[in-house]
C-alpha cells in the first residue's frame, strides 16, 4: 500500500469534476466516467492517451507516492494530515491554464505562485517522517528519467526528484504525447473542457490523502482535508524550520 499527498478538493468542486471527467474516472467512488468527445480523435484513442493520469486520479502532486515507514500507521498519517490542516490557512492562486509540460498536457499556474510552492514544500517536510526509504527497484525506476545530479540527490534524500527549486506544479491531463497532431487536438479540447475554471483566481482550501491499495492499483481518495489554520504556507515553513533548530 502507498499513500500520496495531493492538491485536490471535494468531489463537488468544479475543477475536480472537470478533471475527473476528462480522465474518465472518479477517484472518490472508484467508478468510471464518460470522457468528453474530442473532435478529431475517437473515444478509444482519448482513453488510451490518458491511461497514466487516470490511474493516479486527478490531482497535483504535493508529496509523491510513498510507502509507510516501519512503526507508522495509516491512522498516524491521517492524524498528521488533520494537524497540518489546522495549522495552514487557505491561500490564493492567480489561475491555472492548459499547457504543454514537455510532452505532457497539464494544468499549470499562469505565473509563479510562491504560496503554492511553499505549501508543497510544507507538505514535503511535514509528512517526510512517514515515508519509508525507496526500494532499490523504485530508486532505479526514478533514475531512468535522465535526472540531473541535483535531482538524483533529491531522490536519494527525499524519494522524489522534482522538489524545492525543481518543483513545477501541474495537474497532469495526458500520457506522453509523441504525435504532435494528436497533442494539438487534445490541447484544444482540454482548453475548451476546462474553460470555466481556467485563467481565474482560485482560493486553495483543501488537500487530499490518496491511497494505492496495492502496486499498480488505481489511487483513490482516502480523505480531503480543509485548511483552517492561521499560518500562511510561507509562515508555516518559517515556523517549522525555527522549531527544528530549537529542538
Amino acid at each position: 500500500m502507498r499513500y500520496a499527498i495531493y492538491f485536490a478538493a471535494y468531489s463537488s468542486d468544479p475543477l475536480m469534476q472537470l478533471g475527473n471527467t476528462w480522465l474518465g474516472r472518479n477517484p472518490f467512488s472508484g467508478g468510471d466516467l464518460a470522457q468528453p468527445d474530442v473532435h478529431g480523435l475517437d473515444q478509444k484513442r482519448v482513453h488510451d492517451l490518458t491511461t497514466d493520469p487516470r490511474r493516479y486520479g486527478f490531482h497535483g502532486t504535493l508529496k509523491a507516492p510513498f510507502s509507510l515507514k516501519d512503526g507508522t500507521t495509516q491512522a498516524n498519517l491521517i492524524d498528521a494530515c488533520s494537524r497540518f490542516a489546522t495549522d495552514v490557512t487557505p491561500f490564493e492562486l492567480t489561475g491555472l491554464s492548459v499547457n504543454r509540460l514537455g510532452k505532457f498536457l497539464a494544468l499549470t499556474p499562469d505565473q509563479p505562485e510562491p504560496a503554492l510552492a511553499a505549501f508543497a514544500e510544507g507538505c514535503l517536510r511535514a509528512f517526510e517522517p512517514f515515508r519509508a526509504p525507496l526500494s532499490e527497484a523504485d530508486l532505479e525506476r526514478r533514475r531512468k528519467a535522465n535526472l540531473t545530479s541535483k535531482q538524483d540527490a533529491y531522490v536519494e534524500k527525499w524519494g522524489y526528484p522534482y522538489i524545492f527549486d525543481e518543483f513545477r506544479f501541474h495537474m497532469t491531463l495526458s500520457n506522453k504525447l509523441e504525435n504532435e497532431d494528436e497533442a494539438k487536438i487534445l490541447k484544444e479540447a482540454a482548453e475548451e473542457h476546462f474553460a470555466s475554471v481556467t485563467d481565474n483566481p482560485r482560493t486553495c482550501r483543501h488537500f487530499g490523502l490518496y491511497v494505492e491499495a496495492e502496486r499498480g492499483a488505481p489511487f483513490e481518495v482516502q480523505t480531503i482535508f480543509e485548511l483552517t489554520g492561521n499560518a500562511s504556507p510561507q509562515d508555516f515553513l518559517t515556523r517549522a524550520e525555527a522549531s527544528k533548530e530549537n529542538a
